[in-house]
């Protein structure tokens, strides 16, 4: 483009009638310009007086996008010669690099020729079907279980969040602005506000039969930190990792990117279940969910309980307990934590307020042995950088102001209500065929399903109908012993609507089974 063309290609193109001010359009306008090599490097672009004339714009306008376009490389501008475009092609650059390509032998250029081919299709982003993804970020994203919904019936894992007392955390949050913390606007400690590590030992003491000092408790910003941060510091790539089958696929996820063996443990009534074959080869940590199995629910005996702190002391290997839903059982008090009777220090407990208060509070935390405490303070400051000082401070004031404790007091008793009314409209639809797994702690159930039943084509079905429900199946590492089932999550639906969504989704269940030649019907009670 000529520069005595450049003016009307401008006024073409400038819109007085646009939100956008005219100085911002014509900054993008002459940047496209440049790139596009409409403007060709070395093309002196118009005075500025004689610009704003002809585009009738204001002279500084034109003067403060020439100077905008000078600072950001654009152009150049010389003291009485004028405004110039500056060359912001590679090819100086890509020239270097070949003629320090022609010095080396002939094979080894010719393998760097291709490299470069390569890697300019890799950041052409006109190429897609190029493989971008490291493969340890090609594993994560195969077995991603992440859903883009998150509220409604019945997605399990997600608690009733319009129950939350937000009267009385507003009136602690609005307490600490009104003192202006400037304290708790920075980076957080390593290991946490201090005020909130001791609210929280005090109530694993009381409520989880935790053994801990304050010093012990790191908080973090959820369960996958928490473990992420333990397989940081406790693993090296290629160690093995016990994983309960099937387990959380959040967890899975963490340990995809680790570089680790996990090796899926099968569970049975009373937990997680080694082989001999397993046990002949100790792993370095060991992951389990003694109070509530995710996703079926069992509870791990006192006998296994004690018979794999004994093998952690044998072969000094780290336990972590992911005290999963542990305060929501019905028709029984909580059970006590693996931690508790854990007197080697091998057992590293984690936990998080996303079910108990809200998700969207991601705040968790890890109490850990005394003489690993202080190196995860550190390292979680090192590689995280926290901060969120002031919601700590807030949740720290929360829990010792006994809110915490009434708060799930009352989830509970709700839960449970749900739970009955969920449990009953399953039994009035399919009778003594209907059978329910892990229904007696929790804020989920699971479904079990005729082998024959693809169990993710039901859950398909019913999401085209509205109604969200996860595969069991999927939680299963080994998909040869994966069970087919539905998790149903009932603690976020109201009352009044469980029924009619389960009638919902009992319409998909009967469509699938039927292609299959199955009949999940049975004599109604």
């Amino acid at each position: 483009m000529k520069p005595t063309m450049l003016s009307d290609w401008l006024a073409q193109r400038l819109d007085r009638r646009s939100e956008q001010p005219l100085y911002r359009q014509l900054h993008l306008l002459l940047q496209q310009a440049i790139l596009s090599r409409e403007l060709s490097a070395g093309t002196r672009l118009p005075p500025s007086r004689l610009l704003a004339k002809e585009l009738r714009i204001a002279r500084n306008t034109v003067t403060q996008v020439y100077e905008q376009l000078v600072l950001e490389g654009y152009a150049a501008s010389t003291t009485g010669r004028g405004t110039f475009v500056a060359d912001t092609s590679p090819d100086e650059i890509v020239g270097a690099v070949n003629k320090d390509s022609d010095r080396l032998e002939e094979s080894e250029s010719a393998t760097l020729d291709d490299d470069q081919d390569e890697a300019a299709d890799t950041w052409h982003p006109a190429s897609p079907t190029k493989q971008v993804l490291s493969a340890r970020g090609q594993r994560l994203l195969a077995g991603v279980g992440v859903s883009k919904h998150q509220w409604g019936a019945f997605m399990p894992g997600v608690p009733d969040v319009t129950r939350f007392p937000a009267h009385a955390w507003n009136r602690l949050q609005n307490k600490y602005w009104r003192r202006t913390p400037h304290n708790l606007l920075t980076y957080a400690p390593g290991g946490g506000l201090p005020f909130l590590r001791h609210a929280l030992a005090d109530y694993l003491r009381a409520s989880r039969s935790v053994h801990c000092t304050p010093e012990q408790v790191v908080i973090t910003t959820g369960i996958h930190q928490s473990i992420d941060l333990a397989v940081r510091l406790l693993s090296d790539p290629g160690d093995i990792i016990w994983t309960e089958d099937p387990c959380y696929w959040g967890l899975r996820s963490v340990l995809q990117v680790s570089g680790l063996q996990p090796r899926p443990i099968a569970v049975d009534d009373e937990g997680i279940n080694p082989s001999a074959a397993d046990l002949a080869q100790p792993p370095k940590l060991i992951l389990v969910t003694p109070s509530h199995q995710y996703p079926l629910g069992m509870v791990m005996s006192l006998a296994r309980r004690r018979v794999l702190l004994e093998y952690a002391r044998q072969h000094g290997c780290w336990v972590i307990e992911d005290d999963y839903d542990s305060e929501f059982r019905y028709g029984s008090r909580p059970l006590a934590s693996l931690q508790g009777l854990d007197t080697n220090g091998q057992v590293i407990y984690v936990g998080s307020f996303g079910k108990t208060l809200f998700p969207g509070l991601r705040v968790g935390y890890i109490v850990l042995p005394e003489r690993l405490a202080q190196s995860f303070a550190t390292a979680s400051a090192e590689l995280y950088r926290e901060g969120q000082l002031l919601q700590q401070a807030v949740l720290a004031e929360f829990i010792a102001e006994g809110h915490l404790a009434s708060h799930i007091r009352k989830m509970r008793t709700l839960y449970g209500q749900r739970r009955q009314i969920l449990l009953e409209a399953a039994a009035r639809r399919y009778g003594n065929a209907f059978t329910a797994v892990g229904g007696d702690a929790g804020l989920h159930l699971v479904m079990n399903l005729p082998r024959e039943v693809d169990d993710h084509a039901v859950a398909d079905a019913a999401l085209e109908r509205n109604v969200i429900v996860r595969p069991l199946s999927a939680y299963y590492a080994d998909r040869s012993r994966a069970s087919g089932g539905l998790l149903l999550g009932y603690a976020c639906v109201p009352d009044g609507e469980i029924a009619p969504a389960f009638d919902t989704l009992a319409e998909s269940i009967d469509a699938t089974t039927s292609k299959c030649n199955v009949s999940y019907s049975a004599e109604k009670t």
